[in-house]
């Protein structure tokens, strides 16, 4: 089915769907953390922007509460938090290096690339929609980990595990059109926990190496007891 016989809704989930793969693909990109959390808090607000629009097209009230915690959460909230932290731990003029990026940047096409083979076979008699929400959730999962896998800042590693959960949202608004309220309210919590959860392990970092180099800890050993 061309793209032209499709419906407006459908048309802004395929947009909004490739959007939200761009994100990914700039984020791995990004050697800068403020830039990249910069990039983490667009995807948020475009993940909140998919979520109401699913919620007034497909008439789920319930939805735009998700996209009201979506873009509370993911859009302001967290993305403010990592920069306070950013700053407050002098990282916004350091640069997380990428070695070979060429091949990182290749490794994401090839991860893109793959989502869509892998979907082709589950999504088969499903319409165009569901094939790309479902490739598109699936290469940000795999994008989100191949950020944590290359990055070394531990700052870094939490934008990757924020990035797979809002993957696997992505998915489940779009293709099931959205989780119960109560497991919804849940997963919300849990994003929030994790984010005070992660600063107060990042404090514990800094203090223990001086650094939030995730290199050094493996440089760690225990000190002889006199």
């Amino acid at each position: 089915m061309a793209i032209a016989e499709l419906s407006l809704y459908q048309q802004a989930v395929l947009l909004l769907a490739g959007l939200i793969a761009l994100t990914s693909f700039l984020m791995l990109g990004q050697s800068r953390l403020v830039r990249l959390v910069l990039v983490f808090a667009i995807q948020g607000i475009l993940l909140a922007a998919t979520t109401a629009m699913v919620a007034y097209a497909l008439d789920f009230p319930h939805l735009f509460i998700s996209a009201g915690l979506s873009f509370l959460l993911k859009g302001i909230l967290i993305p403010i938090m990592l920069q306070r932290l950013i700053y407050r731990m002098g990282l916004h003029r350091e640069l997380d290096t990428i070695e070979h990026p060429a091949r990182v940047m290749m490794g994401g096409a090839f991860l893109m690339v793959f989502s869509y083979y892998v979907s082709l076979p589950v999504v088969a008699h499903s319409p165009l929609v569901t094939l790309n929400a479902i490739a598109v959730s699936l290469a940000v999962v795999l994008l989100g980990m191949l950020l944590m896998i290359t990055r070394r800042q531990a700052v870094a590693h939490v934008v990757g595990f924020m990035s797979i959960e809002n993957g696997l949202f992505f998915a489940a608004v779009v293709s099931t059109y959205g989780m119960p309220m109560v497991v919804e309210l849940g997963v919300a919590a849990d994003v929030l926990v994790a984010a005070v959860v992660f600063g107060v392990f990042f404090f514990q970092i800094r203090e223990s190496i001086d650094s939030l180099d995730v290199d050094r800890l493996s440089k760690l050993s225990e000190a002889d007891k006199p």
